[in-house]
């Protein structure tokens, strides 16, 4: 039992260091300059619909590659991805709000963001463009 709780520690590890920091990120038009942990929490989570600027939000979530949605959660929620799934299972099908709208890439969820004026998405620091602000960056050691 040892050797397998190891082993989970072991590869959660590696998992972690595998994905750098994580960027935030709004249109650029959208009037929204920061975004706090506890606000992002809140609009990927379905509990808070508009951002700050009355806009309505739309969450993009990245779940290509999983290492990315699994350290986001991770880093802002302090939950697994199975534990955020069965969360989101609950809402829709009580008919309580809609989960965030999936993208299969970075390219794919800047290009959503850069399109939608209330959009609010997430991707690794380092594959951030110009088309995008970024509003709150999270770290291996949690919300920066």
């Amino acid at each position: 039992m040892i050797g397998r709780a190891a082993f989970l520690l072991v590869a959660a590890c590696r998992l972690w260091g595998q994905v750098g920091d994580l960027a935030v990120v709004v249109n650029a038009d959208s009037g929204v300059v920061s975004v706090s942990p506890e606000e992002a929490r809140n609009l990927f989570l379905g509990r808070q619909r508009y951002l700050r600027s009355e806009l309505m939000a739309l969450p993009v979530e990245q779940v290509v590659p999983e290492a990315t949605r699994e350290q986001f959660y991770a880093r802002l929620v302090r939950m697994p991805v199975a534990q955020v799934r069965a969360y989101w299972a609950r809402l829709y099908f009580t008919g309580k709000a809609q989960p965030p709208l999936q993208t299969g890439s970075a390219e794919e969820t800047l290009g959503i963001v850069a399109a939608n004026r209330g959009a609010i998405g997430f991707v690794e620091k380092e594959k951030l463009d110009r088309r995008v602000r970024v509003v709150l960056v999270l770290s291996g050691k949690g919300p920066a």
